[in-house]
């Protein structure tokens, strides 16, 4: 083994080492990009609140339908948390700008949208479950139909998959609904 792979090993090792859950699924994330595959990892950047909100109220988070992330920063800033996201699939499905979380339910059910069941007839309402298309917990935003949500079909973070909403992995959506209360000022961008 050369000096030169041994290094990269200890270097890649080390930011393995260093980096949070998120980050490394992150890395698993391979969208295409003009026919080249390339890495989600390097658009998983820290933001600053400061550049998106006046002040953090109860809470802040930004959907970053871009990069495929969401940030979040506690009332008090002493907390931000990064996570892998998977965003609206078409720009026809996509709003942008600012709302609020409005309400909050552990062990949502689902009912297709007038849309969604004008695409796929065969969609059906989905009470709480392994089944649920919400995973298991749901932030309601002050659109209609926009949720921050979980997921049970993990294919789906980090691409283009849902029909408006922003998804995380289930123990993502589960740790950040502990911390965000209703109140929390979203924006999507």
């Amino acid at each position: 083994m050369s000096h030169n792979a041994t290094r990269r090993g200890l270097l890649i090792g080390g930011i393995a080492a260093l980096a949070t859950p998120s980050i490394l699924r992150a890395q698993a994330v391979t969208p295409r990009v003009q026919g080249a595959v390339r890495s989600n990892v390097s658009s998983f950047v820290m933001q600053d609140w400061r550049d998106h909100f006046d002040s953090l109220g109860k809470g802040a988070i930004v959907a970053d339908l871009t990069s495929r992330a969401l940030h979040y920063w506690s009332a008090d800033g002493s907390d931000y948390r990064l996570y892998p996201s998977s965003v609206p699939m078409t720009e026809d499905l996509t709003k942008r700008g600012y709302t609020e979380i409005v309400r909050k339910k552990v062990g949502p059910d689902w009912t297709p949208t007038p849309s969604m069941l004008e695409a796929d007839p065969s969609l059906q309402y989905t009470p709480p479950g392994p089944n649920n298309p919400l995973g298991t917990h749901a932030m309601y935003l002050g659109w209609p139909a926009y949720i921050i949500h979980g997921t049970h079909d993990t294919r789906k973070i980090g691409r283009r998959s849902s029909s408006g909403c922003v998804g995380l992995y289930n123990e993502h959506i589960e740790a950040l609904f502990a911390v965000c209360p209703v109140g929390t000022q979203v924006r999507l961008v």
